[in-house]
């Protein structure tokens, strides 16, 4: 496994991971009662920063064990890499910019900041997952 789709793996399952936990939390924090009524902001910063912090830790340990194993081939990239992350970029964006959009519906119809801050922040989770998983398909398969 190339050093990009190991980075991406990492993303990937971290992203994943971030999302199930912050959907639970917040159920929890609700306890049955509306969700518009959750003190959300914090769950969500802890989620982001945990998750750009596990994604990091993840990649290093991972890199690191692939160093061991394979010292030459540890930091290396080349066209395909490129050409995978710009392929998987693309298909991230669309889903961001459909978040984008019912952000942009949801405060012409002046919804709740909860609403507002969670389509954003799960827009941003789609895109992340559907990019990483185009990304491990484009590796597996290869590009058409």
């Amino acid at each position: 496994m190339v050093y990009e789709e190991r980075n991406i793996w990492a993303s990937l399952i971290v992203s994943i991971v971030g999302v199930i936990v912050y959907v639970v939390l917040v159920l929890q924090q609700a306890g049955g009662g509306p969700l518009a009524e959750t003190d959300w902001v914090p769950l969500m910063l802890w989620v982001i920063g945990g998750g750009i912090v596990a994604a990091i830790v993840v990649s290093i340990a991972w890199g690191i064990v692939a160093g061991m194993r394979d010292p030459d081939g540890v930091g290396t990239s080349d066209q395909r890499d490129r050409d995978i992350a710009h392929m998987s970029t693309r298909v991230g964006q669309a889903f961001l910019v459909i978040a984008g959009l019912g952000v942009i519906v949801l405060c012409a119809f002046e919804a709740d900041w909860f609403w507002i801050a969670n389509t954003m922040f799960f827009g941003f989770a789609v895109s992340s997952i559907v990019g990483g998983i185009a990304s491990v398909i484009a590796y597996r398969r290869g590009l058409v």
